[in-house]
């Protein structure tokens, strides 16, 4: 099976509350499980009523608890909100509780707007120390030295592999100096994928954690039994993408039978933009073009994410992106 991993950013449906989104995930994390799935991330954000993943590290325990063998991580904490100490601890925490299941991705972005990050008692500049913080984190997982004067515990010592995210060639770059594997968010933002590869590719230098560079681009699949229910099933994540355009975050809508009745032209050109790297149809319609995708980016693996307002239809997309995943073949 080609490696194949699940986003879930833990949307929050209409009519539906957080609680009620933290348990459909729990189900769908069980049979990704089940079905072979490498990893299940979720991801930070704050300030977003559709979105129920905010306490991350508490969401990852939530869902390791429930699980057997998948590893469960961030994708990603975004690090300029927090002091790489309390996070070496929290996932150190995490890691001795489910040993050899955790991740660690890391972003640069706040992860919400001005305001919300003001709440956060965040520096506006915290971001411009980015590099220097996530070598801050890697000493704190280092083997204790004799004398060290501040650990965490636990976290010192502990194997917390720590990915790198990015939607730019800022995290490639950081990513190949420190010799960690590289996540991109192509889902949402695909214009510089190939050229952050590239560079990545070229630059990188091994590490203590990854001898070979390590490429996983985060992409949108939804697949169906015919390609017109999952061009239905789609416009859940269109009219989410056409809220973020128009700046009116919301719950995840349920699918509607004329997108095109939403937007504008430029709009619907700007939404496309941003789900460039959305995989829509039947199984062999996505077989296909995942293929496609695979040996034009060389992926070492990819990671899903598919917002689908129906809790019987996620799963069912997941089940059947599983079975395609032992069709696929590396690049």
């Amino acid at each position: 099976m080609f490696p194949l991993s699940v986003l879930d950013l833990v949307s929050v449906k209409n009519n539906k509350t957080p609680a009620d989104a933290l348990k459909e995930s729990l189900e769908l994390a069980q049979h990704a499980d089940d079905w072979g799935y490498r990893r299940y991330w979720v991801a930070e954000h704050h300030n977003m009523t559709g979105i129920a993943s905010a306490a991350t590290s508490v969401v990852i325990g939530y869902l390791a608890g429930g699980t057997k063998r998948i590893r469960v991580g961030a994708g990603g904490v975004m690090l300029p909100n927090h002091s790489p100490l309390i996070i070496a601890e929290q996932f150190g925490t995490l890691e001795s509780l489910y040993p050899g299941r955790i991740d660690l991705g890391l972003g640069r972005a706040p992860g919400t707007d001005q305001m919300t990050w003001r709440a956060l008692r965040r520096d506006p500049r915290a971001s411009d120390y980015f590099s220097q913080d996530v070598q801050e984190l890697q000493s704190y997982f280092a083997p204790v030295k004799e004398n060290q004067a501040i650990q965490a515990v636990p976290g010192g010592g502990l194997d917390v592999p720590l990915w790198m995210l990015g939607s730019s060639l800022h995290g490639a770059q950081l990513a190949a100096e420190l010799g960690l594997p590289y996540a991109f968010a192509s889902h949402f933002a695909p214009a510089l994928l190939e050229q952050a590869f590239q560079v990545y590719r070229q630059q990188f230098k091994p590490s203590s954690q990854l001898i070979k560079s390590y490429a996983m681009p985060c992409i949108s699949v939804i697949v169906a039994d015919t390609d017109q229910q999952a061009k239905y099933i789609f416009t859940s994540m269109q009219q989410r993408f056409l809220g973020m355009i128009r700046n009116q975050r919301g719950k995840l809508s349920a699918p509607i039978d004329d997108i095109e009745s939403c937007w504008n032209p430029l709009e619907k050109a700007q939404v496309e933009s941003m789900m460039r790297c959305a995989f829509v149809g039947s199984v062999e319609t996505v077989r296909e073009k995942l293929q496609k995708f695979i040996n034009k980016t060389q992926a070492n693996e990819l990671m899903v994410s598919a917002g689908i307002f129906d809790q019987d239809a996620r799963l069912r997309s997941y089940q059947l992106l599983a079975e395609i995943g032992k069709d696929l073949t590396h690049a």
